[in-house]
């Protein structure tokens, strides 16, 4: 079963090829709930499921280009969607998400995530005030330090603006375990909000410090490339679904992973990213019943690895 014929699957199961593509049926919406996080610093609660912009928002004005992507924004929001990421270091993909949630009227039911990624106060400020104008969100609810880039420098001018309300939140990302002693230092010197860190079945080294680190200063995890980078795809091509998975409610790898996950105790949501409404389904759908426990964790990093 490839994520193609697994997506078939689980359309049949949810009964979504016979209903419009904003609504889950009735029975799936009355008995499950997106799963949700608290942000430890507020106790705000987050879907576990948010959504990524880097490469698949980097379009131009054209409207075929932009009109998948307005879909998915859509179908994010109608399956209990809130947090979208985005960043100046992904081509137009801000200006791109701000346009089209200004066009679907979603800007009250999201919560807008971007970074800064540049060298120097001056520059930061400008880049930071020319992502919140692209993304028609001011305040925006998070403002994050782009790989670390600058980080003293940008982490200052940002407690500043949250002080003043211009940004709800503020924290820091990176992607890559050549800089997580880094990472640990920069989040144990500053009272963050947010660390955004790569995590997934495939890429555990996060589990080693960074994630209990986390928790241990009351700090939210958003998780990119929960899926390698697609090298687990890749890996798992020709490869079954077990047939376990549904024990906790999978019908497909992409579920099966990013429960794998969200189901982490240091993690708040992880963010796919998609420019394709059938993927969005598929990965919306890690959101809603059972969740893993310890052991079934261990079977599913076992069943990949």
């Amino acid at each position: 079963m490839n994520r193609r014929n697994a997506l078939h699957v689980l359309a049949m199961a949810a009964g979504m090829s016979q209903l419009p593509s904003h609504a889950l049926d009735a029975k799936s919406a009355d008995s499950q709930a997106m799963a949700t996080r608290k942000i430890p610093s507020t106790g705000e609660l987050l879907p576990a499921l948010g959504l990524g912009t880097w490469q698949t928002f980097d379009v131009g004005t054209e409207a075929a280009g932009r009109a998948p992507l307005e879909n998915v924004l859509r179908e994010f929001a109608a399956l209990g969607g809130k947090l979208i990421d985005s960043s100046p270091m992904y081509g137009r993909s801000e200006e791109v998400a701000g346009d089209l949630i200004a066009t679907l009227g979603l800007r009250e039911k999201l919560f807008i995530a971007t970074k800064v990624w540049t060298s120097g106060r001056v520059a930061g400020v400008a880049q930071m005030e020319d992502s919140m104008r692209k993304l028609k969100a001011r305040p925006v609810e998070l403002l994050q330090v782009h790989n670390l880039l600058d980080a003293e420098t940008h982490l200052r001018t940002l407690a500043e603006w949250k002080r003043e309300g211009r940004v709800r939140y503020i924290g820091v990302t990176h992607y890559t375990p050549s800089a997580y002693d880094t990472v640990a230092k920069v989040i144990r010197a500053h009272q963050l909000d947010f660390l955004q860190i790569n995590y997934s079945v495939g890429e555990r080294e996060a589990e080693q410090r960074l994630l209990p680190l986390a928790r241990e200063r009351g700090i939210a995890v958003i998780i990119n490339r929960p899926f390698a980078g697609g090298e687990l795809f890749r890996r798992l091509r020709n490869t079954p679904l077990p047939s376990w998975a549904t024990e906790i409610d999978c019908s497909s790898w992409a579920q099966l992973m990013l429960k794998f996950v969200i189901s982490h105790p240091s993690v708040t949501c992880a963010i796919p990213a998609t420019a394709r409404v059938e993927h969005l389904h598929d990965n919306m759908g890690a959101g809603l019943g059972r969740m893993p426990d310890e052991k079934m964790r261990s079977r599913i990093a076992a069943s990949v690895t």
